[in-house]
């Protein structure tokens, strides 16, 4: 089987289509969140879930209650813990989270499951900078990137649910418009260079974005396997399934 990563700006739809996807895809299917914010994870390592309490801790959330960015390719710099050794710790943490979820990807693959990324790692922290802009990062930021670009599993397929960013902050209003403007800009330059990149129209009404993605996930499943897929009588009637 194939791994497919649904992507797009906060608003675009990913949530929704992914649990339709997980309701009613009619092959078999296995959900994977694969972006940063660890308490939107249906699996993640326990060191992982520490290390996100001591952030917690000392980095408490907004009193105004904004949601974190679902990118870091454009956040301002934070201030690093104290200690070079708590962020060779974390670097490590992170990596092994990375592995770890990929090791989880292939296993499902293994057993026949299409796998569904929900957001994607090389995505989140995409970033198209100057070199030397990138030179002035924390060494362990630029030790993450280089091997998410060097040495880390592109999907074999990228879905990108694309709306204008004034829709996205009108449906959700949690980043500024010319946030969301760059981090799609940036999704896009990431996807010149990402195979099988999809961009799908996200301003259609969600069960026609719905059919989209499933008929893009079909059509690889049916060139890889060579076997067709019955959408059921269903289908003539102007929808993809029952």
């Amino acid at each position: 089987m194939f791994t497919v990563a649904l992507i797009g700006g906060d608003g675009a739809g990913k949530t929704s289509i992914a649990d339709q996807l997980r309701e009613t895809f009619p092959l078999p299917l296995e959900y994977l969140y694969m972006g940063i914010n660890i308490e939107s994870s249906n699996v993640a390592l326990p060191t992982s879930r520490f290390i996100e309490k001591v952030k917690a801790k000392k980095n408490p959330a907004p009193e105004n209650g904004a949601a974190a960015s679902t990118s870091l390719h454009n956040r301002p710099q934070k201030k690093k813990p104290a200690g070079i050794a708590w962020a060779t710790a974390r670097l490590f943490n992170r990596i092994a989270e990375e592995i770890y979820r990929q090791i989880l990807s292939w296993n499902f693959r293994r057993k026949g499951n299409i796998v569904l990324y929900d957001r994607y790692f090389t995505f989140d922290f995409a970033t198209h900078e100057s070199k030397e802009a990138f030179q002035q990062r924390p060494f362990d930021d630029r030790i993450h990137r280089k091997f998410l670009i060097n040495y880390y599993p592109q999907p074999d397929m990228t879905l990108f649910l694309y709306a204008p960013p004034e829709v996205l902050f009108a449906r959700k209003g949690e980043a500024s418009i010319e946030y969301l403007d760059d981090l799609q800009n940036t999704y896009l330059k990431q996807g010149e260079i990402t195979r099988n990149f999809v961009v799908i129209d996200a301003t259609q009404p969600m069960d026609k974005v719905y059919e989209d993605v499933c008929r893009h996930i079909i059509k690889m499943y049916e060139e890889k396997s060579g076997k067709k897929v019955n959408l059921g009588s269903d289908a003539t009637d102007g929808k993809l399934f029952a």
